[in-house]
């Protein structure tokens, strides 16, 4: 089974059944980013892309990009994700609509909740094979580990162990599967094995950061804070 997470969050937009919605724009790109539309096409994404329900974004090696939604809210994808964006919707003036749902199959993000999660929070859930994460309107990062995390700096200076990791820099965030579930609020670590084992709060010498570059944490794209290339899109 895939590690699958999925955001769902406030909003709602009409969708005519033959267009898929804007979702949001890259507003940072380092490296190379590629989108499979929903009808099976392949882009390149550059910053100014628009992003849309059904496109899975993936970044490769060396690769950070940053998305910002219609809503205000914002992912930054490690090198080696895949996200795809299953549907969104948002209208300011009809919260009762909002709904979002993103699937995470592999690598990292940090993420910076917008209008979506404020004023609708009990939407918002983002879900991998060996849990789901509620969130209280927040920031936080995950790292799935999937023997591929090699790279990835530790304080033991050893690889971080498969599994779910998850950093919280504000907000509250609920962690649960079959086997149990754990809040985290600012400052907490936590990490979740497999589907079939408890989530569990991390110690702060153990836990695993999910961190950025700082030209993309500084938000040079008129972000939040959680970067300038062509504008063109070029399909692949």
């Amino acid at each position: 089974m895939r590690a699958l997470l999925a955001v769902t969050a406030a909003g709602c937009l009409c969708i005519p059944a033959a267009y898929a919605a804007t979702a949001g724009q890259i507003t940072h790109l380092s490296g190379t980013l590629s989108a499979k539309k929903a009808d099976g096409t392949s882009k390149l994404l550059a910053v100014k892309s628009d992003v849309a329900e059904g496109d899975t974004l993936s970044t490769q090696a060396e690769t950070y990009a940053r998305i910002k939604f219609v809503d205000g809210g914002e992912v930054v994808l490690r090198p080696g994700t895949q996200l795809k964006i299953e549907s969104y919707a948002y209208n300011a003036a009809r919260p009762e609509g909002d709904s979002v749902v993103l699937s995470m199959f592999k690598g990292g993000l940090r993420a910076v909740t917008g209008l979506i999660g404020k004023r609708n929070r009990e939407k918002v859930t983002f879900a991998t094979e060996t849990a789901t994460i509620g969130i209280r309107g927040t920031h936080f990062g995950a790292l799935l580990c999937q023997s591929d995390c090699g790279s990835v700096q530790t304080t033991s200076g050893t690889p971080p162990p498969n599994g779910l990791h998850v950093d919280v820099t504000n907000g509250v965030i609920t962690i649960s599967n079959g086997a149990g579930s754990v809040q985290l609020t600012a400052g907490q670590f936590g990490f979740v094995a497999s589907p079939g084992t408890p989530p569990a709060v991390v110690p702060p010498g153990q836990g695993v950061p999910v961190t950025m570059p700082s030209s993309i944490s500084k938000n040079k794209g008129g972000g939040k804070g959680i970067g300038k290339g062509d504008d063109a899109d070029c399909k692949m």
